[in-house]
């Protein structure tokens, strides 16, 4: 792989500043914050009076633990508009979740908001090695997820040329990345697995393509993965980080010369890590739930929103602003089985430490009896599809979930291709419990 750190010269000078005017920035920033969101938001000045704190008590970053939390309900909670902090004519652009699970959450952006985030998506890009003239393969869903357009503009505002490929097609996702020779492609690293897949079956070398910095997010991935798709396509796969309710990706990136968890862009967002029974603010370096505090945003300020991602915090590397270490799950995508926490991450692991099997997997809970059971669906690679060899994948992989994971599983092998593919965001975990 090529050395792509990019020269210091082409950073925002706040991406190396020192520790003390960072610092000074963020304090400023989140005073205006506290008090925009305050002064417009009905909620926050209902949830603050009710907390006994005002905009004023801030004197001090450790100030913010004084304030209250934020959380996804209360989007859906004051749907479609109820949090916007500007009047409505003044959002240039919305965005939602896919509601599958009752409202969707809205979220809107002013145009100053719009700019920041193709500011901070450019900022991760050039991070990950992409540079400007490049051409880059944006295979993230467009529409209301904020995926694709968040990249998009960001890719535009570094000077990129942007093939707007969206998810799906997979055939012709390959086929376009065979004739335009992009150098970065932008995907969910689920549906990446995909693309690779689908360059084998054209007969076409992955070695051999143009692609040379992969930014994958929107879900949870391993090292494990990194390496596979890295060795794979002989290319540097480097995670980007975001939610919608705090911007949509680029709130976080990796860099390209480290891989040694993600820069968050403290400039604009400011984190802090709670233990998720208590909510106490925990030091850096411990573990816990992030949560974030936006700094800048105009349309919907979010104040110590808990993200329910799990990390920690250390310290600046490669950028002076601090970096959480990859996100391996979420508290609400944990699996408590016969009282062992279990993440679909720890599975994927396993997966990939296996010999004999492709890298997709999917997760099926049940009840066995009055007990919660696990059936982990594998598909067999397609060099190791015999019976025998599938046999001893499966029993290899119930091992290894048994000895480092700590629960027992039902492994079940299937033939090449079939294990439910990815079009955009993986669904790793089926739940049947409640239907037996």
């Amino acid at each position: 792989m090529k050395d792509l750190t990019p020269e210091k010269s082409s950073l925002d000078p706040i991406e190396i500043a020192s520790i003390d005017e960072i610092r000074s920035l963020q304090l400023d920033r989140l005073k205006w914050s506290l008090r925009h969101a305050y002064e417009n938001v009905p909620m926050y000045r209902e949830r603050f009076d009710a907390a006994g704190v005002h905009p004023d008590d801030l004197k001090s970053l450790s100030d913010l633990a004084k304030f209250p939390f934020t959380y996804k309900t209360d989007l859906r909670d004051h749907y479609p508009f109820g949090l916007f902090a500007v009047p409505r004519d003044q959002i240039v652009r919305v965005h939602a979740s896919s509601g599958t699970t009752g409202k969707p959450t809205v979220v809107g952006y002013t145009q100053n908001d719009i700019d920041m985030w193709a500011d901070m998506v450019a900022r991760s890009m050039r991070a990950s090695g992409t540079r400007p003239g490049d051409i880059v393969h944006v295979a993230y869903g467009y529409g209301l997820f904020t995926g694709g357009l968040g990249a998009h503009y960001g890719a535009e505002r570094l000077g990129c040329t942007v093939v707007p490929v969206s998810g799906g097609m997979t055939e012709r996702q390959v086929t376009l990345i065979d004739d335009f020779k992009p150098k970065t492609i932008m995907v969910t690293p689920s549906y990446m697995l995909n693309i690779l897949e689908q360059f084998h079956k054209a007969g076409l070398d992955p070695r051999e393509s143009s692609l040379e910095v992969g930014i994958f997010g929107a879900e949870p991935w391993t090292n494990a993965m990194r390496s596979e798709v890295e060795e794979a396509f002989d290319m540097h796969a480097v995670d980007i980080y975001g939610l919608s309710e705090i911007m949509g990706p680029g709130v976080a990136n990796e860099c390209v010369e480290t891989k040694d968890g993600l820069h968050i862009w403290e400039d604009h967002f400011f984190p802090e890590i709670i233990n998720p029974e208590t909510g106490e603010v925990v030091e850096d370096g411990e573990m816990g739930e992030l949560v974030f505090t936006t700094l800048t945003k105009e349309g919907l300020p979010m104040i110590r929103y808990r993200t329910r991602d799990l990390t920690r915090l250390l310290p600046g590397t490669a950028r002076s602003m601090r970096r959480m270490e990859k996100i391996t799950g979420r508290s609400d995508d944990m699996i408590i089985l016969r009282g062992v926490n279990v993440f679909p991450t720890q599975i994927e692991e396993q997966v990939m430490a296996t010999g004999g099997l492709a890298p997709h997997f999917q997760i099926e809970l049940y009840k066995a009896g009055r007990m919660d059971a696990m059936r982990v669906f594998v598909e067999a690679d397609p060099k190791a599809a015999d019976e025998a060899s599938k046999t001893a994948s499966a029993r290899m992989l119930t091992k290894h979930i048994k000895d480092v994971v700590g629960v027992s599983a039902e492994v079940i092998v299937g033939d090449p291709g079939e294990v439910a593919r990815s079009q955009g965001k993986a669904q790793r975990v089926i739940d049947n419990r409640a239907k037996e």
